[in-house]
């Protein structure tokens, strides 16, 4: 029996997103400030994660209000309510202020369209972490380690670099997360509303650090922090190696986003680390769900986001698609689950020779004998798309939402998952599939390449540019369903070897203090 830790030093993480709070997760970062600090309490680290509460998080049941502090912005000094809770023993602070909130409260990321982006989330962000600065620096012993995630905590890092009171903060070294190199909060230096020196018009900086690559009266928040933080992670090896190359969008590669250049000088600099994130796995995953139940979720999801939004097609067409498949278990189940973006759609999408779509051949090759579900909800003109295959195939179901329970009987109890991203920084949704046991479908990179072993645990595709890609992305599935009908034990064991594979995340909190947190440690 392992004994407990003494928890001797602390970590404090600064982010958007927090899967610990009901409804406080969007996407990836949300699942990793969740998992990782408390995985890194069990290793004897303390844990304080530092999140806006966004109108809402304040009132969860335990949180009490704590001293407020004072937060200079536009040049004026605001009031901000400080909150703080335990969850799984990790510390969880929460600001609360109405600059957090620019519109309804809970809601984390905003879509200002091409003209304006990132304008609201920029000033929002930029906000939160003169907060957290300022909460930092009036604590009476400071963290060992200050641990930033994606562009919205890097912000955190202007006053460090350049604040009066700066020198403390710098005491403190920092860790820089990558979790999506696409996403790098680009605003203006100045005359406009949402700027660097609209928002902090006292602040002495330095242009040439801040600079976007592309654009030099810009701030670029992710290129500052690679090139200003004292170590930097992606969320796996493979990733770490992509984003040192330049993107190349004819050709479907999608690496630095035109950082590859501060990315190559961090890993010559010895900053630069990749790191598997983890995954949780409980003693047991209960019973494999059987068709009907996987089916009468599904339709009660259905359902209910057409009585929600009645009149949208795509919540009728999803209903009476549903209703109209057998009562059976089909021969073959399909599954998918994520965003509907780009990242994840373009090869579902991307034409063979003869003009049609990937996924279209894929459900015809599926034909009457199996079913493709597909789980998730995203940019509308994918969406579109989407409901219009839908309405053609009878063997396609477009579910465009998201629901947890649901989600994870698609994990359990489909046959085959189809993840054929783009780009993927780490990916979840590969994890938890091989964990219930069902094997997947996957492009080779990033993470989906660290976790996939093709012919042994799933299936792996590659290809030189786009419409290789989507060729071989049908063709693996249709070798995938030929192996599952034609060499069922040799399909068992790539079930079983599937669910076998232990991405855990007390490895990558090791990892994390040792190649991160401990690495200039005597």
């Amino acid at each position: 029996m392992r004994l407990p830790v003494i928890a001797t030093r602390q970590v404090l993480f600064i982010a958007a997103e927090n899967g610990a709070l009901p409804g406080g997760k969007v996407g990836g970062v949300g699942d990793v400030v969740r998992d990782l600090p408390r995985a890194l309490c069990a290793e004897g680290w303390r844990s304080t994660v530092l999140t806006p509460s966004y109108g809402a998080f304040h009132k969860l049941p335990g949180a009490g209000e704590k001293a407020p502090i004072a937060v200079r912005f536009r040049g004026t000094e605001h009031t901000v309510r400080v909150f703080e809770l335990v969850v799984d023993s990790v510390t969880i602070v929460l600001f609360e202020h109405d600059l957090l909130t620019p519109t309804e409260a809970g809601r984390v990321y905003h879509d200002d369209g091409p003209l304006r982006p990132y304008a609201t989330d920029a000033n929002k962000f930029a906000f939160f972490c003169a907060a957290a600065a300022s909460w930092i620096d009036t604590l009476d012993s400071l963290p060992d380690v200050v641990h930033l995630h994606d562009w919205h905590a890097a912000f955190y890092l202007l006053h460090r670099e350049f604040s009066p009171s700066g020198e403390r903060l710098r005491r403190i070294p920092t860790v820089f997360t990558i979790h999506n190199l696409t996403y790098q909060g680009q605003r203006p230096l100045r005359d406009n509303d949402s700027s660097l020196e609209a928002w902090f018009p006292d602040m002495n900086y330095d242009a040439r650090v801040l600079a976007d690559p592309a654009a030099d009266d810009c701030i670029n928040p992710m290129a500052f922090a690679v090139r200003r933080a004292d170590r930097i992670n992606t969320v796996s090896p493979t990733y770490a190696q992509e984003i040192q190359c330049p993107s190349n969008p004819a050709t479907g590669f999608i690496g630095g986003e035109g950082l590859e250049k501060d990315l190559t000088r961090a890993t010559e600099e010895g900053r630069l680390f990749g790191i598997l994130n983890g995954c949780d796995y409980p003693a047991s995953l209960g019973r494999r769900p059987g068709w009907q139940r996987l089916l009468m979720a599904a339709q009660d999801t259905a359902q209910s986001w057409r009585q929600e939004n009645p009149g949208l097609t795509v919540h009728e067409l999803a209903v009476d698609r549903l209703a109209a498949l057998p009562k059976r278990r089909p021969l073959h189940i399909l599954t998918s689950v994520g965003r509907i973006v780009s990242q994840k759609m373009q090869l579902f999408f991307e034409p063979l020779a003869d003009g049609r779509s990937a996924l279209e051949h894929i459900l015809e090759r599926l034909g009457r004998s199996g079913v493709l579900i597909l789980l998730g909800s995203g940019e509308s003109g994918y969406e579109q798309r989407l409901e219009h295959i839908a309405a053609g195939h009878a063997n396609f179901v477009f579910l465009r939402g998201y629901a947890e329970e649901l989600g994870n009987l698609m994990y359990h109890g489909g046959d085959l998952f189809l993840m054929p991203s783009s780009f993927e920084p780490c990916g979840i949704s590969q994890m938890l599939a091989m964990r219930a046991g069902q094997p997947c479908v996957v492009h080779g990179v990033g993470g989906l390449h660290d976790t996939v072993e093709s012919g042994v645990t799933g299936f792996v595709f590659a290809g030189k540019t786009r419409a290789e890609q989507s060729a071989a992305f049908v063709d693996r599935v249709e070798q995938a369903l030929r192996l599952r009908h034609d060499h069922p034990n040799r399909w068992q064991k790539i079930r079983k070897q599937a669910a076998a594979q232990r991405f855990d995340w007390a490895s990558s909190a090791r990892h994390y203090i040792g190649q991160l947190y401990e690495n200039d440690r005597d």
